[in-house]
């Protein structure tokens, strides 16, 4: 069933009823919390820096409409001026000095006028300044800090889910004394904050020389407590018969892991990437505390850039955030039908 198909279900199909008024308004509702702080973020990182700190604030990104006129280098501001006779005119500004504006036809550049500037409003019209994307990416090196992003996240999840599968399977497959006990001290380092562990951490990736090098930032943080647990609960689940017929049938413990117990938990591995790209992508403050060189930098550390403590470059910024939202959710997008599909298929057959 489509979405399309979902939306056209009716309580009663020949008229509709008050409930399906409430159900629709509803869902109305929640894609507008949902979505509508995403779609003003994107609108806005089409806007200039003046556009974006005007009040009242627009939902479109607009401009001050600009004319060339003959016998001058650059376009000028166009305003809708109040004349004198009760008529409204069309000028372009040539210059202002104080509460007076010089101003011209656009058509006749020869007629000219000296205009009070509250006799005026500026001519406005939709504009997408393209260029919030293309300079942050040509003149700050915003190429470098995403490609840089692209290779801690995929490499930092890929050895997470590794080394998270195994000791989960080992957690939830093998039988030992003190299995639960480590299972507790793996779940209570969750307690622990980042602020405690920072200094101790940091004194060993200087110890192991990879101050300033992006495996100090993927290495860290490869085994969590979060992967281990969840995978764990989702290999309890499995059938023990399966493992122990591949055990008779002379099967190792690596085959085991690699050929049942990882197509089996396809669904908690998804899961587990979904989370691991959204904690590497958005992770600011560790990146911040061990790479400090401008070629080494994270997407969201460069993204610290351009706030200065006198300026922020909203403009850059928000289209910047744009181009880091874009990789998770498409990796979202791409896992929620992978997760479904590996649900679908989980079981012996």
């Amino acid at each position: 069933m489509s979405i399309f198909s979902a939306l056209a279900l009716r309580r009663n199909p020949r008229r509709l009823h008050w409930t399906d008024i409430a159900s629709y308004a509803y869902l109305a509702l929640g894609v507008l919390l949902m979505f509508g702080p995403v779609l003003w973020l994107a609108l806005s990182s089409f806007k200039t820096q003046a556009a974006l700190l005007e009040f009242p604030p627009t939902l479109l990104p607009t401009a001050q409409k600009e004319v060339v006129v003959q016998g001058f280098d650059k376009p000028l501001p166009v305003f809708s001026v109040a004349m004198e006779d009760a008529t409204t005119k069309v000028l372009a500004q040539v210059r202002r000095v104080g509460l007076q504006a010089q101003m011209i036809e656009p058509a006749d550049p020869s007629k000219t006028y000296r205009v009070a500037i509250d006799k005026r409003t500026a001519v406005r019209e939709t504009a997408f300044a393209f260029s919030n994307y293309v300079e942050p990416l040509r003149q700050f090196d915003f190429t470098r800090y995403l490609g840089n992003s692209v290779f801690v996240t995929m490499m930092a999840t890929l050895i997470t889910l590794l080394i998270n599968s195994m000791a989960a399977y080992a957690l939830s497959i093998y039988e030992f004394p003190g299995r639960n006990v480590a299972m507790l001290g793996i779940i209570g380092t969750l307690m622990i904050p980042i602020t405690i562990i920072l200094v101790p951490v940091y004194l060993v990736v200087t110890w192991l020389g990879l101050v300033n090098n992006l495996w100090a930032v993927i290495l860290p943080g490869a085994a969590t407590p979060t992967g281990v647990f969840l995978l764990r609960q989702y290999m309890l689940t499995l059938p023990r018969d399966l493992i122990e017929a591949a055990r008779m049938d002379k099967a190792s413990e690596w085959q085991i892991y690699a050929r049942i117990v990882l197509p089996l938990s396809l669904p908690a591995l998804a899961v587990l990437a979904i989370f691991s790209v959204m904690w590497r992508w958005n992770e600011f403050l560790w990146p911040l505390a061990v790479l400090s060189k401008n070629e080494s930098y994270t997407l969201q550390i460069g993204l610290n850039a351009f706030q200065g403590e006198l300026q922020t470059q909203w403009n850059y910024l928000l289209a910047m955030t744009v181009v880091t939202l874009l990789p998770v959710a498409l990796v979202f997008v791409f896992l929620q039908r992978f997760i479904a599909a590996g649900i679908a298929n989980t079981g012996m057959k």
